[in-house]
């Protein structure tokens, strides 16, 4: 079986939320870090992967997934992961799970990205953090995994 291939930037609320579930999980995946501030995601290397240039994506041998929230609903079904991530065995509670999701990308999505913006992206726009420290530095306090 081939590696799960994961393309994201940390910069991306979606690809961070898919991220810190992939190493939460522990599931194995090849890091395809894709610098979205310097327009990586609009050359034509990444748009033959994903046409509409977004991140994250994954390629599980061959099979190209986008959106990150079909992506979680595949891989907790790929790799038959603990039913409270998303669940499959009784259907109204896998539809409660569904409105949520939907949801939140018009409602919460927003809100969260500006505490990102006020937290994260500014003080690295304006060199007070280092890039990869200050976003380990966070994830570490959220789930406590063992981050490499």
């Amino acid at each position: 079986m081939s590696k799960l291939k994961l393309y994201y930037d940390l910069m991306s609320q979606p690809s961070r939320a898919l991220y810190m579930f992939v190493k939460l999980n522990r599931i194995p995946f090849e890091d395809k870090a894709v610098a979205l501030r310097s327009g990586e995601h609009k050359q034509e290397a990444f748009t033959k992967i994903n046409p509409v240039q977004l991140v994250p994506v994954i390629d599980d041998g061959g099979f190209v997934l986008t959106e990150s929230v079909a992506i979680i609903q595949y891989l907790c079904n790929r790799y038959d992961l603990p039913e409270h991530w998303y669940p499959r065995k009784d259907i109204k509670a896998q539809a409660k799970v569904n409105e949520y999701l939907n949801w939140q990308h018009a409602n919460t999505r927003m809100n969260c990205a500006m505490v990102f913006r006020h937290l994260v992206s500014r003080p690295v726009k304006s060199s007070m953090w280092n890039h990869q420290g200050s976003l380990w530095l966070i994830y570490c306090g959220f789930c406590g995994c063992p981050c490499p």
